[in-house]
């Protein structure tokens, strides 16, 4: 067969069919197509390690040992530290907590207890 034979069945087929016949076929065309690709992509995705959420109010000390060695929680005294002369707490990660002096730091070993103590989280220290 040759084109000419394709393009005179196409033209047959177009006057048989209604407008709406045609676009009813393409919408299913697609929808099929469109289908097939996203079950492509999901099977690629499957294969990521899945995202997991921690608390965010609570940073455990091996973790910041192990992100800033040079920065070694007192495992005894807590991870959140505050000033005794202060009203703030901060992270060891603070530029806060990193000024003040070690005869006036205070360890607290969460949010909660740095909170009942009186203290309220620094504003300059992200994670809180």
């Amino acid at each position: 067969m040759n084109i000419h034979k394709y393009v005179s069945k196409i033209k047959i087929l177009a006057r048989i069919l209604d407008k709406r016949d045609l676009y009813t076929i393409l919408i299913v065309i697609f929808v099929g197509l469109g289908s097939f690709f996203l079950g492509k992509i999901s099977s690629i995705e499957t294969n990521r390690k899945p995202i997991t959420i921690e608390r965010g109010d609570w940073i455990s000390p091996e973790s910041i040992s192990s992100t800033l060695p040079n920065l070694k929680p007192n495992l005894n005294k807590g991870v959140y530290i505050g000033s005794k002369s202060g009203t703030k707490y901060h992270l060891l990660t603070c530029p806060g907590a990193k000024q003040i002096n070690e005869a006036n730091k205070i360890w607290f070993s969460s949010k909660i207890e740095a909170e009942k103590a009186g203290y309220s989280p620094a504003g300059n220290c992200k994670g809180i």
